[in-house]
């Protein structure tokens, strides 16, 4: 017997053992079925579950479900994600906490040990969380970015891109943290709004005026760096400077003479019309100065402090100091100069690192990079053939815009955790990229000769270099002859976030493409983001973060999980509330109640996956209605259209079975009938086994629990069920019953409407019916009379409108007399009264929102609510108009 009370807990932690014990999520047993195959996108291994993971996986669990449902062999690959910067980060605090050796001291080996050792203790507690959730990818052949296999790949791959002349070494700007004193991708960089300043400067003409210009004003929100410029840009239509160009300015403090050079860059119309160039500081001076042949003059060492050389000419006295330091006395020495012209506040973007928390430094460095250039054009392509298709498509302009824009990729760090650079360097400076130092000897020697001596490059590999593999990397490559690599490369699809469309998804295509020479998958998924239920972005300095174990261990997996998914709407963000979660706890209950029905009832699972033969009525629609159901649901997922999917589902089981089919078929048992009894018990059992089916993809382990629960025999676990067929529409008997639910409903309707008493019956009088709408009165007579409350409901040929509300039903106007049963003008007034507080209210909130001042300043979520609340009244406001007028 099932418990009395739905309890979650009881049952997901026995399912999911279960299943993976099992080895039901397993691939490769299915031997000639068409191959499904979805990557996870490997989270950090110091990561833990947050809601953007919790939506991501419940979107692909319930595609692979899906497809596993419908026979094909799935392989949901998971795996877990190296994060060099990350990983690195939480062991040095391990260290720092315990008072021991720092990462310095320990020396590289021995603090790679120990990155080692917490991520065998403590690494991947991510992966387990994922199991709470219901994740049924295939652990058995779960990847890690750094075992031995994907490091083995990764070492290829740099080889053979080196060998091909697609990955080089090259002096170039990166993202540069100060902290942590190594290059970082755009992902690990945070834009903040801060309030800054903007500082105008005078740099004289070296040679004196021309026509009457002496000086050119320039204007920085970062004064430090004016000690590398390199030259003065103006634009070539500037008419102000035409003469001045191939003019020199002199550098304050750094007493450098510097040109006016013409470039399209400057925007005539902002400031002075010049700006300086600081190739080596910035990023967009970088370009210019690459263009121009102007030198680039590095200010700074890995800290980001002064350093003073030839090139640079920076005064003796700035040496070492910190950058916001330094610019402090440039400040203060500018002005003592005569060149200080100004300086007004402004709010600016500044780069911060997402983890060390300090401004990042434009830097410019000798990395190692990849020509993306080359490898992006056959990636555009296949996006563009549709070989790869994004859903929603509008994603593709994202990804061309990119991919159309792209620059080197910057894939060296200059960290101690991650894949070590297979590059050896000889004493001369040669440079031997090989898989192993054995080679690079070889290598070396036949070059050199037989006494060589190299040293290893220092650096790692950006992470991004090695997940961009996990597509084939994870399946064997570089096995080439791998019957796994040919059976699932390439993937189905990919379900991702937006943000990582250029770091990922991108990379991947790019690395696809050139190493297997096809696409990695056929479809890209871009979901939503979570936001809270005011529309915020979920962020800790706002205290709005919402954790899902905690949705989990208080409304079980099932109801967080149909509840983002139902939400997964293309193109719109999720606002999460809890209230959405519970609720669908409780559409979770309310399945639960229908299965104790069926159970009290003696209504078992069904031995067929074929609807039994119905002749009543009633079976015949709620079989019909099952197809319908089992079409959109199907149709919708083919679609990638997650919430209709799961609005499907939910309307059948919730609206459909539970409130409709359970209250139809309760006469039959009460009756004496016995073959229309067994019939029912028949259809109603495989009907539930249906619903659990459909529903498996979104709630698990409910599913599975009542699966077993209304039948204890079964021949296989509901994971390994068939997806039902959309066949068995009886149009004539569900038009009959659709039409006994529609006259129920609107009576129904009309009585809340109305505040008719619960225990008052009517008689409804139907005017204008067809020979149809007459007969049907006649056969769902005990029906109608017991679920909308009458006395009885006959067609007449007229009747007395006064004291009657008056409701339509397909042809027929339906009487419903009223004032023997309910004080009908006491009834106007309440209605009357309602009405007029409604409108009240409605006018006070479109007066609100009428105050350009509260639109514009008040937090968007609250101008949201008031929104939504105007139109909730409004509707309010129509169902009252509405009953007023039945009166």
């Amino acid at each position: 017997m099932l418990d009395k009370t739905y309890s979650p807990a009881d049952i997901e932690t026995k399912w999911y053992e279960h299943w993976e014990n099992s080895g039901a999520f397993e691939c490769g047993k299915r031997e000639d079925a068409e191959p499904y195959v979805i990557v996870m996108p490997p989270p950090n291994v110091t990561g833990n579950l947050h809601m953007g993971h919790a939506l991501d996986n419940s979107l692909q669990d319930a595609l692979v479900r899906f497809e596993r449902l419908r026979g094909k062999d799935v392989l949901w690959q998971p795996g877990t994600d190296h994060a060099g910067i990350a990983t690195q980060m939480v062991v040095e605090r391990q260290l720092d906490a315990a008072g021991g050796s720092s990462r310095k001291e320990l020396g590289r080996d021995a603090f790679i040990d120990k990155v080692w050792e917490w991520k065998a203790e403590s690494g991947g507690a991510i992966t387990r969380q994922l199991r709470h959730l219901g994740a049924s990818c295939d652990w058995s052949r779960e990847a890690f970015t750094m075992d031995d296999k994907r490091s083995a790949a990764v070492l290829k791959k740099f080889v053979q891109l080196y060998k091909e002349g697609l990955l080089y070494k090259d002096q170039r700007l990166v993202n540069w943290d100060p902290k942590f004193r190594t290059a970082i991708s755009d992902l690990e960089v945070d834009q903040k709004e801060v309030n800054g300043h903007m500082w105008r400067f005078a740099y004289p003409l070296a040679d004196g005026p021309v026509d009457g210009i002496s000086e050119i004003i320039i204007a920085t929100t970062r004064p430090e760096t004016m000690l590398g410029d390199g030259a003065v840009a103006v634009h070539p239509s500037d008419e102000r400077y035409k003469n001045l160009v191939g003019k020199m300015v002199r550098l304050p403090i750094a007493d450098r003479l510097i040109p006016i050079i013409a470039d399209e860059y400057p925007d005539p119309e902002f400031g002075s019309g010049a700006v300086k160039i600081t190739g080596a500081h910035d990023f967009n001076d970088f370009e210019v100065a690459r263009r121009n042949d102007i030198p680039l003059i590095k200010l700074m060492d890995e800290e980001a402090r002064m350093i003073v050389t030839p090139e640079n000419n920076v005064p003796a006295h700035y040496e070492g100091l910190d950058r916001f330091e330094a610019r402090k006395l440039l400040l203060k020495e500018i002005e003592e100069l005569g060149f200080y012209r100004g300086v007004e506040d402004k709010v600016i973007a500044q780069p911060f690192g997402d983890r060390s928390g300090v401004v990042i430094e434009p830097m410019l460095t000798e990395q190692w990079y990849v020509d993306a250039e080359t490898l992006a054009k056959p990636a555009i392509e296949a996006v563009e053939t549709g070989k790869t298709n994004f859903i929603p498509k509008n994603w593709e302009k994202t990804y061309f815009e990119w991919m159309r824009n792209i620059q080197p990729w910057c894939v060296s760090r200059q960290l101690w955790w991650g894949h070590r650079i297979p590059a050896w360097y000889a004493e001369d400076g040669s440079v031997f990229v090989e898989e192993t130092e054995e080679a690079a000897y070889e290598t070396a020697r036949a070059k050199l000769g037989a006494v060589v001596k190299l040293t290893r490059d220092p650096d790692v590999l950006d992470t991004w270099f090695s997940s961009a593999m996990w597509p084939y990397s994870t399946i064997d490559w570089p096995d080439t002859d791998s019957a796994v690599l040919r059976k699932y490369y390439p993937n189905t699809t990919l379900i991702t976030g937006f943000d990582i469309i250029f770091f990922w998804v991108a990379r991947m295509m790019m690395s696809g493409i050139h190493f297997m020479g096809e696409v990695p998958f056929k479809n890209v998924y871009i979901h939503a983001l979570v936001r809270d239920e005011h529309g915020a972005k979920m962020s800790k300095s706002k205290g709005n973060v919402i954790d899902p174990l905690e949705f989990v261990e208080k409304y079980g997996a099932d109801a967080l999980r149909f509840t983002l998914i139902a939400m997964e709407a293309q193109g719109r963000d999720i606002k999460l509330s809890e209230k959405r979660v519970e609720g669908y706890r409780n559409f979770a209950t309310k399945l639960w109640n229908a299965a104790r029905f069926c159970e009290m009832n003696e209504i078992a699972g069904s031995d067929s996956a074929t609807a039994p033969e119905a002749s009543l009525a009633v079976n015949k629609w709620i079989i019909g209605e099952v197809a319908k159901t089992t079409e959109s649901v199907t149709q919708a997922f083919d679609a990638f259209r997650f919430n209709d999917a799961a609005d499907a589902i939910y309307h059948f089981t919730w609206g459909t079975f539970c409130d409709w089919y359970v209250e139809l078929i309760k006469p039959v048992f009460w009756g004496e009938d016995e073959a229309q009894k067994t019939e029912t018990r028949r259809v109603a059992g495989w009907v539930l086994d249906q619903i659990l089916v459909l529903l498996h993809p979104f709630m698990p382990f409910i599913t599975e629990e009542l699966w077993h629960a209304t039948k204890s025999d079964r021949a296989y676990d509901l994971i390994h069920a068939a997806w039902p067929e959309a066949t068995g529409v009886d149009a004539a008997a569900g038009e009959e019953v659709n039409w006994a639910i529609k006259f129920i409903s609107e009576i129904r309707s009309t009585r809340s409407e109305m505040n008719v008493p619960a225990g008052a019956k009517a008689t409804a009088l139907v005017v204008g019916a067809s020979d149809a709408t007459k007969a049907r009165l006649v056969d769902f007579q005990d029906m109608i009379c017991r679920l909308a409350r009458l006395e009885k409901a006959e067609a007449v040929a007229s009747a007395e409108s006064k004291g009657a509300a008056q409701l339509v039903v397909d042809e027929a106007t339906v009487y419903l007399p009223l004032a023997d049963l309910m004080d009908l003008d006491a009834e106007k007034a309440r209605l009357e009264k309602n009405l007029e507080k409604i409108m009240k209210e409605a006018g006070a909130l479109k007066g609100r929102l009428g105050n350009e001042k509260f639109v514009v300043k008040a937090p968007e979520h609250v101008v949201a609510e008031a929104r939504e609340q105007l139109t909730e009244l409004e509707t309010q406001a129509e169902k009252v108009k509405a009953a007023l007028a039945r009166l």
